[in-house]
């Protein structure tokens, strides 16, 4: 039996195959890979590596066996469709018949276009037969703390979600839910909403970086509309950036402020609290 881990090498995967490695022995692990440069590094400790691409559905073919416990970490190319690549996986998986079938969705609250994709493939899952988990992982802290530059140098906080907020949790704390998952027993054919254990509103978020870097930053509430042609202007495609807003006016409607509670009891740990993800990044 293998742990298999798609999209090992981007940045969820691994935070997963580094929690695995302290759960089970190496060999266990197959890390999915476009390139075996993109693993060499987790060969290095004894991973097993796949090389293995969701546009080319032959590559798939024999890379799971019966018994295998599979996390599908969602694809981010957006532009060439997600629910199709993720059923390339889904379809060999179902084929070698694979004990569980993880996949990283998007939170059940969240009505943006960016999880259509995600309920498409939970109904392509469902409709498999696959014993499944759907993991629907709610927003990332670096989804913010990663684009500080821009914050920094304007002192401003600009988002298109009024005052809505945001229960937001570490990328490694979805991970944790993840091995804790797959390393796990008696998580078969359930759902679980994972969100952080506190919501923030970005008038908060604005106060707490002030508070860390003794500026004075602001949050400045615009338009949908404004935001896109903010992020076009700052070299963002035009789709990806009307989605991006697409998700602030679903967070200004509260849909990704549920704390369900999920995530730290799949960890049994409290989730990161933004203010600590804003200390590290600013730590560089």
């Amino acid at each position: 039996m293998s742990i298999i881990v798609t999209g090992a090498t981007g940045h969820l995967g691994r935070f997963v195959i580094e929690g695995l490695l302290e759960k089970v022995p190496a060999d266990q692990i197959t890390a999915v890979v476009r390139s075996e440069e993109k693993g060499a590094g987790f060969a290095a400790r004894g991973v097993k590596i796949a090389i293995a691409d969701y546009n080319a559905p032959e590559t798939f073919d024999g890379l799971f066996s019966a018994g295998d416990k599979v996390l599908l970490i969602s694809g981010n190319e957006f532009d060439k469709g997600r629910v199709g690549q993720h059923k390339v996986v889904l379809d060999a998986a179902k084929a070698a018949g694979v004990a569980l079938f993880a996949y990283t969705s998007a939170s059940g609250s969240l009505t943006a276009a960016l999880a259509d994709d995600h309920r498409g493939t939970e109904q392509a899952i469902l409709d498999s037969g696959v014993p499944y988990v759907l993991l629907r992982n709610g927003w990332y802290n670096e989804n913010y703390t990663e684009q500080l530059a821009p914050v920094l140098e304007h002192n401003a906080v600009v988002a298109a979600a009024g005052e809505g907020k945001v229960a937001s949790a570490a990328r490694a704390d979805y991970a944790a839910a993840a091995v804790a998952v797959l390393t796990g027993e008696g998580h078969e054919n359930k759902t679980y909403e994972l969100s952080g254990d506190t919501a923030w509103s970005f008038a908060e978020y604005a106060a707490e970086l002030s508070k860390q870097t003794g500026k004075e930053i602001v949050y400045n509430a615009v338009p949908a509309e404004a935001l896109v042609g903010i992020l076009t202007g700052a070299g963002l495609p035009e789709p990806l950036a009307a989605i991006l807003a697409g998700v602030d006016t679903s967070i200004e409607k509260g849909e990704l402020a549920v704390t369900s509670g999920d995530l730290s009891r799949l960890t049994g740990r409290p989730t990161t609290p933004i203010a600590d993800a804003i200390a590290a990044a600013l730590k560089g």
